[in-house]
């Protein structure tokens, strides 16, 4: 008999396959990342503007795209509009490699961003395994993600110095074919598709998402972000570069900041966590933000004290990046947690198109200092949003199946009403499942007595 606290071979294949399939594609999103802003001003009809506007505008088709392709997806299936998401970044791709002008290579981004699959592989993902080891399969693809991050900005620069951005490129649509076949060969097929709330987006909740001051707060929070972090990699890299930098060395600035990043991570996320000091963390990193930026805007004329001022952003960065999903799964309420990823998800990359647009016109305008400058703006911005911020105490979510008579459920959704233990209650109109916030040391006896009546 298979022991319920291990994962199957179904359920391990599973998390390694779309680990797998989310390096391949997130790869292929950073690699450009790090170089782009140096190659496409090369390109016939390029400005300042549009450069920037080549960085950022995969962010604008992820945004639009990734809630309607997770709700396509609960029609038609999860591997279908993953296998168009995969295909729309391969011609992406190779639009790319073949454009000869800005407007060829915006062109490609903008159909690479469209492939937006990551709330459909989230949700194949719960498709495939069972409750207990769901937090542990999506800790491995968060993982697969900083992974990829972490790769793409040592390995763009290495191989954009030997075979060009359009080498780049053909490499991004390499790494698509190869989730293609990853997707059918390997990664398992759902039996029945997952009707939880918790790990899919539901247009019911969406307007319920957004006037939830406590989740915008973080919405704004990633937004601000992916806006600073693209904006910062339309100005470095040709700023490294004017300081006699080549390209093919960047991934030698960016390696010890990722380590460092690494180093101190962990260990500050495990005392703010148990000390109860999350917040004062939070806000501690966001105005690091703001010193940090504007440090770089003060040292741009010395190499060395810019390079210190932007190591304090990737650690920052990094820690940020970490902490925020966390705080929105403690924040969110039950059955809420996939329709406010998703909208998280839009907000995070709206960012990147944002910070990607704003950048170019300013590096027009007024240099690359201008950059840093507008980047400070926005993170002393976002701290004096977040001084409200709330970090409530962690509490499990239930779903509870109650069945579909009507006078019995309205009974049942009454008395856990009136029950201390429940924090918060959804119901969901034309569904069998209520979801439930409950403490942290409730009786599961006392709740099962309470559904049986």
């Amino acid at each position: 008999m298979t022991n319920p606290d291990n994962m199957t071979g179904v359920e391990k294949r599973a998390v390694f396959s779309l680990s797998l399939l989310y390096i391949f594609r997130m790869l292929g999103l950073f690699l450009v990342l790090p170089v782009l802003a140096i190659y496409a001003p090369d390109y016939q009809g390029s400005s300042a503007m549009l450069v920037g506007l080549a960085v950022g505008i995969y962010g604008l088709s992820q945004a639009v795209l990734q809630i309607p392709l997770g709700l396509l997806s609960d029609r038609i299936g999860r591997k279908p509009v993953i296998f168009f998401g995969l295909l729309c970044f391969a011609l992406g791709s190779i639009w790319a490699a073949n454009a000869d002008s800005i407007y060829g290579l915006i062109a490609g981004r903008f159909l690479q961003g469209a492939g937006a699959i990551a709330s459909t592989l989230a949700a194949l993902l719960a498709d495939l395994t069972r409750d207990q080891h769901r937090s542990k399969a999506m800790a491995g693809i968060g993982a697969s993600i900083g992974l990829s991050f972490a790769v793409a900005l040592i390995l763009g620069p290495i191989v954009s110095a030997r075979m060009g951005l359009p080498g780049l490129f053909w490499l991004t649509a390499v790494l698509a074919g190869l989730g293609i076949f990853l997707l059918w060969a390997v990664v398992p097929s759902a039996q029945t598709l997952s009707r939880n709330a918790e790990v899919r987006s539901l247009p019911v909740m969406i307007s319920r998402c957004l006037a939830d001051p406590d989740l915008m707060r973080l919405n704004i929070g990633v937004f601000s972000l992916h806006l600073m972090l693209t904006a910062l990699f339309v100005a470095v890299p040709s700023h490294l570069e004017a300081g006699g930098l080549h390209v093919s060395r960047h991934w030698q600035v960016y390696l010890p900041m990722l380590m460092a990043a690494f180093i101190v991570m962990v260990p500050v996320m495990l005392a703010a966590e148990r000390r109860g000091r999350v917040r004062e963390m939070v806000l501690m990193s966001v105005a690091l933000l703001v010193v940090s930026t504007l440090g770089m805007a003060l040292t741009a004329h010395s190499l060395g004290w810019f390079l210190a001022a932007m190591m304090v952003f990737f650690v920052v960065f990094n820690l940020l990046e970490a902490n925020l999903p966390s705080l929105l799964s403690k924040t969110v309420y039950p059955g809420g947690r996939g329709t406010a990823m998703g909208i998280y998800s839009s907000f995070q990359f709206l960012g990147a198109f944002a910070g990607g647009t704003v950048s170019g016109l300013l590096v027009g305008w007024g240099g690359l200092s201008a950059v840093f400058v507008f980047c400070a703006a926005v993170a002393l911005a976002w701290l004096l949003a977040s001084w409200k911020l709330q970090v409530p105490v962690a509490a499990p979510s239930l779903a509870v199946d109650i069945g579909t008579d009507e006078l019995q459920r309205n009974g049942i959704i009454e008395r856990l009403r009136q029950w201390p233990e429940v924090l918060d209650i959804t119901v969901i109109k034309g569904e069998s499942v209520v979801y439930l916030k409950v403490a942290a040391e409730f009786d599961r006896h006392q709740l099962d007595d309470l559904l049986s009546v």
